[in-house]
């Protein structure tokens, strides 16, 4: 998420020169003038400068302090340390040429959270030439996230790419960019009846995870993990609405590939209860939280009860927007085509488990587990403050040229029950995440 603060501050503005802004749309396009943008995207274009305040130095804002200077992850980026202590050299060639795409993936966004002055260009390289459709469109996200002219003029470049799902991201982001808003193509919808979920919308996550690293309050480490490393260690997410439940909660349903020895997915499945405020009708602003009985493994890994367990209940908030598509319906209500916004948490790292390793062997499945501050056992070992920036939309997953609202496998009933079998029915009831004891039977 601190990638969102590169190039933001007065300081970054005076040393970077950003370059004139009809340097971003190609010639033959018309410019886009404020006069003729509409009320709502008029005042979303100002509520969007408006929200970049929060991300400058405190002393350039008027206002309250208590307003703008208590964001916690903006004073722990500016103090703490990376964990990642690759050269700007290892990272560029380790972007382009790792192996694995997630630690391609992960060198990009290391490299773009360093505010490095060809950020841009390396990730407008792996858009070009990497073989992994969802690195492309991470790299699509974390150019939008650099901002700027120069991001705006990257991502027009992808508005016509061959695979329509890259065309669409980068009209999406740049969209974000001009106006504040996503847009989207034409293609039309597909629902698949007899599923759980209305709609499975498969999430990007960018998160920066700070560590405290002694009990002083003074040594903070920091790990800025891209969405396929953090889909690795905590699990690739689904945003689960249905029409008629949306409004008040959702499921968010998460799988670890490679956690278990038989092959399975393990699922560990997040209830969320909120309010969404529903003064537009083109869309949902919303702040939902989850508390959730989950195990705790001391040994900062998931299944791993080597150093004892604990049971324990996890809390985290996400908050944000989720946009309607009048074309896709869902018994005559409008379909979300798209959902962004923040979330936050605790987490558990075991230091010693990660000291002098490569971040090979550091972005591991399970290796990290949410935790708590209130639980009197383990609340103690609570190191790790989590936070970061998610977005999701709808996808053509099976490349027939129709938009896949709820085809998307996940494990989960209505209420977050283990559902292997997506009956809809609980396979054991209560049990919101896999059972480690089961599993070692």
């Amino acid at each position: 998420m601190a990638i969102d603060l590169c190039n933001k501050s007065p300081a970054a503005l005076a040393r970077t020169d950003p370059g004139a802004w009809e340097e971003a749309v190609p010639s033959e396009a018309a410019p886009v003038l404020v006069d003729d943008l509409n009320v709502d995207q008029r005042d979303a274009l100002n509520f969007a400068y408006r929200t970049t305040l929060s991300s400058v130095d405190p002393r350039f804002v008027a206002g309250d302090p208590a307003a703008w200077a208590s964001d916690f992850g903006y004073a722990l980026n500016r103090a703490a340390i990376r964990l990642d202590n690759r050269t700007n050299q290892e990272l560029r060639e380790q972007a382009l040429s790792h192996p694995d795409a997630a630690m391609r993936e992960q060198a990009l966004f290391e490299y773009a959270d360093r505010d490095l002055p060809d950020a841009i260009e390396l990730l407008e390289q792996a858009v070009l030439h990497d073989a992994n459709r969802e690195l492309r469109w991470d790299a699509l996200w974390a150019i939008e996230k650099l901002g700027g002219p120069h991001a705006l003029a990257t991502l027009t470049r992808f508005s016509k790419d061959a695979d329509p799902e890259i065309a669409e991201w980068s009209t999406l982001f740049r969209s974000e960019l001009q106006t504040g808003d996503p847009a989207f193509d034409g293609r039309s919808g597909k629902f698949t009846p007899g599923r759980t979920f209305d709609e499975t919308i498969y999430l990007l996550i960018h998160c920066d995870l700070y560590v405290r690293l002694d009990d002083s309050n003074q040594h903070w480490g920091k790990i800025s993990l891209a969405p396929q490393g953090l889909a690795r260690i905590y699990g690739q997410a689904h945003a689960c609405p249905n029409v008629e439940t949306r409004e008040k909660q959702l499921v968010i349903a998460k799988t670890i590939s490679g956690l278990h020895a038989d092959g399975s997915p393990h699922c560990d499945n997040y209830l969320f209860r909120g309010f969404t405020d529903r003064t537009r009708r083109d869309r949902g602003n919303f702040f939902f939280e989850s508390l959730v009985p989950r195990t705790f493994f001391k040994s900062g890994h998931a299944d791993d009860p080597s150093e004892g367990t604990r049971q324990a209940s996890i809390g985290f908030a996400r908050y944000g927007t989720w946009h309607l598509e009048p074309k896709f319906q869902i018994r005559e209500e409008a379909a979300i085509r798209y959902v962004r916004g923040r979330f936050q948490g605790w987490g558990y790292v075991n230091l010693a488990r990660i000291a002098g390793k490569t971040m090979d062997e550091v972005l591991l499945p399970g290796n990290g587990v949410l935790s708590t501050l209130h639980d009197p056992e383990i609340g103690h070992m609570t190191n790790a403050f989590i936070l970061g920036t998610f977005k999701g939309k709808l996808n053509d997953w099976d490349n027939d040229g129709a938009i896949d609202l709820n085809s998307r496998d996940v494990y989960s009933t209505v209420d977050g029950e283990i559902d292997m079998d997506q009956d809809g029915v609980a396979d054991r009831t209560g049990l919101t995440c896999c059972d480690h004891t089961t599993l070692m039977a």
